[in-house]
Formats: structure tokens, C-alpha cells, sequence
């Protein structure tokens, strides 16, 4: 009778663990909001020249999950909650591999390089020696060229949940740059939170370099009808303001009185349309802003922050960077379906690329970009997310 008993207990407490596991998997699951799903792996499986495409998610045991794929090193989704605890898709993108390759959105969510942004004319003098790039942005190259970082095939390891780490190893004149670059970049998803972008490269020849991340954000969830609702903070009393081409003029100018002062909070639109010289050259907003650095110019301090109030999403941007590229989303046009089925319409997601200033290569006076041999580059960025019911200017 005992042995009948105790056969007893032990069923009845293996039962009892049983539903206390399926409670708990219950309430560890987040809420999303409606029309969203996660991206399947299969959808990113594939082949290109030679190397193996996957997708990797990172998450938090707060529910943040971000899905990468070493294609291009592309953010495909970022889950935040919102001050209800419901989580949406804060990035614009793609749910299939297919679909980023044959996007027009060329840099969605990618790793830029070996230059992010512009240099004009598309060519520098290094050592007393000319290096001419691709032009790709009208007479000025772009982001790396047609065959830059955005389009490569990373080495990819994950060696933990919260953690990928790429590498790509960049050939000498690859795109018309010297050297050959080792160039290894970390995320690094956080208990707090943060989305953290470490950035290193070595190089065996003097060389250029300009790394960031370019990400299309919308804090309502992608494929939102606007950005213009958003508040935005920019920590930069200078900005550099440009030709009609978009290269900088090699001057800086103060923000105050212009339609580039987000010193406080401001919204997105609230200047967006006024007539000012920088903002028809650029359809909108598409300048650097020369940050306000907070002890050595190496050390992580504030660049921006933005503020949904509907949702109550804040993200705040630290770097190691002297500059920071604020682009609204000035040629999206509907061209493009999102995730959730809706298209990508003009001024529907912006982005905010950590960086040092276009054009540096041919502006002496902005801050070098010049990497030697036996150095190694290094940059971090960090994207802070926060849930707040309103938002003060400090």
C-alpha cells in the first residue's frame, strides 16, 4: 500500500512540475502587436558566390529580439514593448533574402563601408597617391560603392543568445580602397535593453575608413504612415551643411535658427517643409551633425534621441562617433512592401548613422579617417530602449 502511495505522490508531482512549466513558457510569452511575425530561417537560406546566407536572433530575457542576417550584416526585424508591454517591429525590411536582394532600398538595415556617407567626386589622395572610387550618387561615390559591405557575405559566429559576431575580410583596391582590411563587427543584445554595434579593423596598407549601421526606424512598427510624429534630439550645436551635390562645403555651422536645431526635442515635421537652402538640397534631412563630445573624443557619450508619444518607445543613441547622419526617409515611395504587407512611403521611417563626416578623405579640418598600419580601428554604438509616458528636455 505505501509502495502504491509513494507511485502515487511521484505521478501527482511530476504532473504538478509539468503544468507549473507550462504556466511559466505561458506567461514568458510577449504580446505583439497585430500584423506581426518573426522571419523564418529558411526564408534567408541560400548561397552567394560561394558563401552560406543564414539569419540569427539575439534576445533578452525581457522579450527584445532582433533578427541579423550576415547578408550584408542586415537588421531584418528589432522587437521593442511599448509602454502597454506590447511588442512591435521597429525596423523596416524583409522577411525572405530574396526580397533584400532585389529591393531598391539598397542599404536597408546593412553594414556600410569601407566609407559610410559620401566623398566627393569619388576620389581622395592618400600619401601623395589618387585613389578613384565608383560613382554612384551622381558625380560623388557612396556608401562604399556598388559593391560595398551592404552587398558581402559576412563570416558569421554566434556564440551565445546574445551575441553574433561578423567578420569580413575586405581585398586591397576592393572598390578602389587600399589595403587589405580585417574587419570584424559585434552585436550585442543587453539585459537592459540596448542593441550594442562594436566596430574593429585592421589594415596592412594606410587606408580610409567610415563603418555605421543603416537602419530605417519607425517607433509606431514598421511600415507606420509617418515619422513626422516623432520627436527627435540631436546632442550637436554644429552641423555641416552641403553642396547641391550633398558633399559638405568643409564648413561648420551653428544649428541655432535653422530648421537643424534639436537641441530639445522637437517633432520630426514640424520644420520639415520650410524653405531653407539645406533642406531643398537634400529633399528633407539628410545632413551630419557635428556631436557635442562629452570627455575624450573616443569615449561613448549622447548623440540623439527619439520619442514616439502614442507608444511611448524612446530610443537613445550613444557613441563613440563625432558625427551622426539624420536622414527622414526623403526618397521612399511606396515602391517597396514591408513586413506587414504595407508599403514604405516617403517619410515613413528615418535613420540615425553613427559616423565621422562625408567627405573626409578631402576635408583636412573635419576629424581623420585615416587608418595605418598596426592600429586598430575601433567604434561603438549603442541604441538604448526605453519606455517612458512623456518625455522632458534636460
Amino acid at each position: 500500500m505505501g509502495i502504491i502511495r509513494a507511485k502515487y505522490s511521484v505521478v501527482i508531482s511530476i504532473v504538478v512540475i509539468i503544468l507549473i512549466a507550462a504556466c511559466s513558457c505561458q506567461s514568458d510569452e510577449i504580446k505583439l502587436a497585430e500584423g506581426v511575425s518573426f522571419p523564418s530561417p529558411g526564408n534567408f537560406e541560400t548561397e552567394i558566390d560561394g558563401r552560406q546566407v543564414r539569419l540569427y536572433t539575439l534576445e533578452n530575457r525581457n522579450g527584445m529580439r532582433v533578427d541579423i542576417t550576415n547578408y550584408g550584416g542586415r537588421i531584418v526585424s528589432l522587437l521593442v514593448p511599448d509602454r502597454d508591454g506590447v511588442f512591435d517591429d521597429i525596423v523596416t525590411g524583409y522577411h525572405s533574402i530574396d526580397e533584400f536582394i532585389n529591393s531598391n532600398i539598397a542599404y536597408s538595415g546593412a553594414l556600410i563601408g569601407r566609407y559610410a556617407n559620401r566623398i566627393g567626386g569619388a576620389v581622395f589622395t592618400l600619401e601623395g597617391r589618387e585613389y578613384r572610387l565608383t560613382a554612384n550618387s551622381g558625380p560623388n561615390h557612396l556608401h562604399g560603392g556598388p559593391g560595398g559591405f551592404h552587398y558581402v557575405v559576412w563570416e558569421a559566429d554566434q556564440p551565445d543568445e546574445k551575441t553574433l559576431i561578423l567578420n569580413y575580410l575586405s581585398p586591397h583596391l576592393e572598390e578602389g580602397y587600399p589595403g587589405n582590411l580585417d574587419v570584424t563587427v559585434k552585436y550585442i543584445l543587453s539585459a537592459e535593453n540596448e542593441l550594442i554595434i562594436e566596430y574593429y579593423a585592421e589594415t596592412d596598407q594606410t587606408t580610409v575608413l567610415n563603418l555605421t549601421s543603416h537602419a530605417f526606424f519607425n517607433l509606431a512598427g514598421e511600415g507606420s504612415n509617418t515619422i513626422n510624429d516623432h520627436l527627435l534630439r540631436i546632442n550637436a550645436d554644429y552641423y555641416t551643411p552641403v553642396d547641391r551635390t550633398m558633399i559638405p562645403t568643409g564648413l561648420l555651422e551653428p544649428v541655432a535658427g535653422t530648421p537643424f536645431d534639436f537641441r530639445d526635442f522637437r517633432l520630426i515635421g514640424e520644420r520639415l517643409d520650410q524653405e531653407h537652402q539645406q533642406m531643398i538640397y537634400g529633399n528633407g534631412y539628410d545632413h551630419n551633425f557635428v556631436l557635442n563630445k562629452s570627455g575624450a573624443d573616443s569615449e561613448l557619450s549622447f548623440a540623439a534621441g527619439v520619442y514616439h508619444p502614442k507608444s511611448g518607445r524612446l530610443m537613445e543613441i550613444y557613441t563613440t562617433e563625432p558625427g551622426i547622419q539624420f536622414y527622414s526617409g526623403n526618397f521612399l515611395d511606396g515602391g517597396e512592401t514591408g513586413k506587414r504587407g504595407e508599403p514604405y512611403l516617403f517619410r515613413t521611417s528615418f535613420c540615425l548613422e553613427t559616423q565621422h563626416f562625408p567627405d573626409s578623405p578631402n576635408k583636412p579640418d573635419f576629424p581623420s579617417v585615416v587608418l595605418e598600419p598596426g592600429e586598430q580601428f575601433f567604434s561603438r554604438t549603442v541604441h538604448r530602449f526605453k519606455v517612458k509616458n512623456q518625455i522632458e528636455n534636460s
